[in-house]
This record gives C-alpha cells, sequence and structure tokens, in this order.
C-alpha cells in the first residue's frame, strides 16, 4: 500500500535543508545520597581532613629511610676513623723489646732455680751446742752483773752438694729479756757434711741488771738451775759451681745450767730457721 500525504503539509522542495533528528531521553536522576553527620567545631580549631592524614602517613615512611640511612653514616664515620692504621712510636718498640727481654730472663731463672732446687735440694746449716759451762756469776753491786760462761758452738752442713760458707757471726747471751753479753766469730767455710766445733768464750763485765732481774738471777743460783738465752745471726753464702747465692740464719736456743762455779749444762732446746 502507498501512503497518501496529508492535504495540507507542503511537500519539500530539494533545495530545503534536512530536519534535524528528535533527542534522545534524559537519564533517570541518581538517587539521592544518604547525608553525612557533620560535627560541628569552633573556628579556633585546625581541621586536617582523612586524605591530608593518609597522605602523610605514606610519605613518611619515604622519608625515614633517608633519616636512617643518615643516622648509620653519622655513627659509622667515628669507626671508619678509628680503624685508620696508625705508625707506632718507635719508643714503644724498644720498651716492648725490653719488656719482653726482661720477661725471657725472669722465665729463664725460674726455671734454672727450680732445676737446682729439685735436683740439689738445700737445707738450712744447723747451729747447736753440745756443752757449755758457767763458771762465775756475781755482783759488784745489787744490780751490775759480772759473769763468765764458755760454751762448745756447733756448726753442721746437712747439704749434700752445697758448700757454706759463714760470713757473718754474732752470738748474744740474754738472761730472761736482757743482754748480758755478746761475742763476734771469724768467717769460715763448710763442705758438704761437714761439721764444726767453735769454742766461745762469752764475759759479762758489770752488766746493768734491774732490780727485779737480779733477785730472780740470785734466787736461780742459789737454787743450782740457772736458765740463759742464746741469740745467734749468721749470713750464709752457698755454692755450687759458678752459681751462689746468699742469706741470713737466725738461731735460738733455750740452756739451762747448774750454778757456778761448776755450772755444767743440765738441758737445751735450738733451732735455726731463715
Amino acid at each position: 500500500m502507498l501512503a497518501v500525504p496529508a492535504p495540507n503539509s507542503p511537500s519539500p522542495s530539494p533545495s530545503d535543508p534536512p530536519l534535524p533528528l528528535p533527542l534522545p531521553p534524559l537519564p533517570p536522576p541518581p538517587p539521592p545520597q544518604p547525608q553525612k553527620h557533620v560535627t560541628p567545631f569552633s573556628l579556633n580549631q585546625i581541621v586536617i581532613s582523612k586524605q591530608a592524614h593518609v597522605n602523610s602517613e605514606t610519605r613518611t615512611p619515604k622519608s625515614t629511610p633517608n633519616i636512617i640511612r643518615t643516622k648509620i653514616s653519622t655513627k659509622q664515620e667515628p669507626i671508619l676513623r678509628q680503624t685508620r692504621p696508625r705508625r707506632t712510636n718507635p719508643l714503644v718498640w724498644c720498651c716492648a723489646i725490653l719488656c719482653l727481654v726482661f720477661s725471657l730472663i725472669l722465665i729463664f731463672f725460674g726455671i734454672a732455680t727450680l732445676i737446682i732446687f729439685l735436683v740439689v735440694r738445700p737445707r738450712v746449716p744447723l747451729f747447736d751446742t753440745t756443752n757449755a759451762r758457767l763458771s762465775t756469776v756475781y755482783f759488784d753491786s745489787p744490780e751490775y752483773l759480772n759473769g763468765d760462761f764458755t760454751f762448745l758452738a756447733n756448726f753442721s752442713n746437712p747439704n749434700r752438694k752445697l758448700d757454706i760458707r759463714f760470713e757473718y757471726l754474732a752470738i748474744e747471751l740474754y738472761f730472761a729479756d736482757r743482754l748480758i753479753s755478746t761475742q763476734s766469730l771469724q768467717q769460715f767455710t763448710q763442705r758438704p757434711r761437714e761439721t764444726r766445733l767453735e769454742a766461745v768464750h762469752m764475759i759479762s763485765s758489770l752488766v746493768y741488771l734491774p732490780q727485779s732481774h737480779a733477785v730472780e738471777l740470785r734466787t736461780q743460783v742459789q737454787s743450782n738451775r740457772v736458765n740463759y738465752n742464746m741469740r745467734a745471726t749468721f749470713k750464709v753464702r752457698a755454692t755450687l759451681g759458678m752459681l751462689h747465692f746468699t742469706y741470713w740464719l737466725h738461731s735460738r736456743c733455750q740452756l739451762q745450767m747448774t750454778g757456778p762455779p761448776t755450772g755444767i749444762l743440765v738441758a737445751r732446746s735450738c733451732r735455726t730457721k731463715r
């Protein structure tokens, strides 16, 4: 079938422009969004948005490695400076060499002394008395003593490989704690396992004694028991070939005598130590 145009509408001519196309329909409006709760704030407060806070958090980790690097670098700088090699002072080297030589010398002498001690086994010389005589004890006045005492000193060297030389010998005679006589002896040498007997004469001449000591000595003379103390000091030199060492000896003896003029030794006790 053919469409019949309307009688009132003019027919289009070829020279007329084309008619515009109809516009598409408008989209429906979006649904209304729920209103957010807004907290009131004063003008004096500073408000930081969440986005700015997030940005600051995201930026800070980027800056922290730089801070850590700077801290590590600042800490490592002095360490690197300290580990730089420095030239040692020649005086320090000389002191170190001297200390080393001195230590080696001490070690050598220590080992040598230990070997000598284990091989030789040095022993202390002995001092003793086997016989004594008290000839005289009298007082010129109540406090001044005169006496005559003689004893036989026995020196012995118990060592098997050491020669002993007595370079200084001093013997003192005491009554109680009061010195009443002294005597010195000439130096001498002893071979291994050798003994020496020496007669020692000790005289007391006008020796002052306190009254208590004088009374005590008179009492002992009357009771026929006189107690004397003897102290001896020796300087000894021990020799083994080219080696030698010197030391001091101290001897203590307690003597009990009968009364003069025929006083004899009744009991004794002697000990010697370094």
